[in-house]
């Protein structure tokens, strides 16, 4: 993403489950973030001109042999810096002072005191002497670095907030980030916008304005295609790009016929007739039926599709000579996850798209997303215009409903699991909690079991509800769902699912399990 005229905070990750939260937070002070390695250097940096750095936490102990360092020379760069949790410790360290070994750690809510008779310029006005704060940590500072003053202390971090206000360095030992920590959100917003002096810059209409320019300078005059899956993702990232570029782009809508109920016609809706993007559709489902005729394997099912897929794309663009572009819904924790990307346009590989991509494309990638959190494509995507039916859909697979069938993948099966998932999604969106839950679906399980209907035995399929929360999909919680509301879903689906005599609920969080079954 172009972002030459948005001051960027550096997220410095040292391994924390939280650094992601951290730009996150950082974003919703309207000042765009991004997350880099620790292993970066001072001259990389200098050459980023970052308007302020955030250090993460971690899992290490600043102790132990090969503990994640900073690069020294970022210190001495006169840019204003924030340590949290190992960040602070490793400040502490490296510039003089000392971390030991605590009594017993601090883990959870912890009470937090100003120090009596000390200015803070770090900890937000709105908190009082003491608070509740977000902690998780053994080792603590117990020699402030010369030219620090600490300002707040809790039982076992009696250095919690340390500032150089001269240096523009200041830590806090605990988790701003979080929603526990009490005006944990006003204190990163005094770093970003009093400490730091970055103004609210990061909104959706200067990310629109943004990628419009530079969608432009990198399309230029060519053709580009994208591959609608009926996901936001996908169809912001249409959306942005048709802004920018008009009549240049064609969208591919493929049904693989492993949608969800009445998906597809929603697609073409939103796309053909009111918004005018060209669009090709094409009606697929009995080819892709017949490559996953005896497919049990979820790998190989997977494979299946996105082979499929690819060719049947390739079949309805005029093949790659006619276009140079593939625009695609590439996400910030996609590239944070592969390890970070230099923001070139670069060849499809199998890991850019549906699971089983082939390596032999060279359309190169457009994605005005790869920026992006998943909240923000949400308010990208209502910022141009899409309805509430495409921005608010929850997240779906590329391989749709065929990683949701376990064993074998039928006409019959999918149709099956399509009115029983059709009514959990009814049902939640009835109960006003479509937009609390990350995802919501039905499961239809290779198994059979014993039940009773009108005094007859059946011997049926049982349906599995999987509903988790979550904020970025990295990690998950079930979610818990009001039974009257799993009541009425299980009584609908037994009652108008012919097949079904069973509905079970899964209350596995990620990990160890995954979202998805398959």
């Amino acid at each position: 993403m172009s972002r030459s005229a948005q001051p960027t905070i550096l997220v410095v990750d040292f391994g924390a489950q939280y650094a992601q939260l951290i730009a996150r937070r950082v974003r919703e002070a309207e000042v765009y973030s991004e997350i880099v390695p620790h292993s970066i250097t001072a001259s990389k940096v200098r050459e980023a001109e970052p308007a302020g750095i955030i250090l993460s936490g971690g899992p290490a102990s600043v102790h132990v042999e090969g503990a994640p360092l900073l690069d020294p020379a970022i210190y001495d760069l006169g840019i204003p810096i924030l340590g949290i949790c190992y960040g602070a410790q490793l400040i502490a360290q490296q510039l003089g002072g000392t971390v030991s070994r605590g009594g017993r750690g601090e883990y959870g809510r912890t009470t937090m005191s100003k120090t009596a008779g000390v200015r803070s310029s770090i900890l937000p006005s709105s908190l009082g002497d003491h608070s509740s704060v977000w902690m998780s940590h053994f080792d603590a500072v117990s020699v402030l670095p010369p030219g620090f003053v600490a300002t707040a202390s809790t039982p076992d971090a009696p250095m919690a907030v340390i500032e150089n206000d001269a240096r523009k360095i200041w830590g806090v030992q605990y988790h701003p980030e979080v929603v526990h920590s009490e005006g944990g959100q006003d204190l990163l917003e005094r770093f970003i916008h009093e400490r730091v002096g970055a103004p609210r810059s990061w909104t959706m209409r200067s990310i629109v304005e943004e990628q419009v320019s530079a969608i432009r300078s990198q399309v230029g005059g060519d053709r580009a295609i994208c591959g609608l899956s009926g996901g936001v993702d996908s169809a912001v990232a249409a959306a942005l790009v048709h802004k920018a570029i008009g009549s240049q782009l064609t969208c591919v809508y493929v049904d693989t016929g492993l949608m969800r109920k009445n998906e597809s016609a929603q697609v073409v809706e939103t796309f053909k007739r009111n918004m005018g993007i060209e669009l090709v559709h094409v009606d697929a489902g009995s080819r892709f039926f017949e490559a996953l005729r005896g497919v049990t394997e979820p790998e190989a099912k997977r494979k299946a599709i996105g082979e499929l897929f690819v060719r049947i794309f390739e079949e309805h663009t005029g093949g790659i000579t006619d276009a140079k572009f593939l625009v695609q819904g590439t996400l910030y924790p996609d590239v944070i996850e592969s390890g970070g990307v230099d923001g070139k346009a670069s060849v499809i590989k199998s890991h850019h798209n549906v699971g089983g991509l082939p390596d032999d494309m060279t359309l190169q990638l457009c994605e005005p997303l790869r920026a992006l959190f998943k909240d923000e494509v949400r308010k990208l995507g209502s910022e141009l215009g899409l309805p509430d039916e495409i921005v608010w859909r929850q997240p779906f697979p590329g391989p749709g409903l065929g990683v949701r069938i376990i064993g074998e993948v039928t006409p019959e099966r999918v149709a099956l699991l399509q009115e029983a998932d059709a009514i959990v999604r009814e049902e939640l969106r009835g109960a006003g909690l479509e937009r609390d839950i990350w995802q919501a679906f039905a499961v239809l399980a290779d198994i059979r079991s014993v039940g009773v209907m009108g005094d007859e035995r059946t011997y049926g399929h049982p349906i599995i509800i999987r509903a988790v929360t979550s904020e970025d999909a990295m990690t998950a919680d079930w979610a818990r769902l009001p039974y009257e509301l799993l009541a009425t879903m299980s009584s609908r689906i037994i009652n108008e699912v012919k097949g079904i005599n069973r509905v079970v609920y899964d209350v596995t969080s990620k990990p160890p399990g995954t979202i998805e079954w398959e």
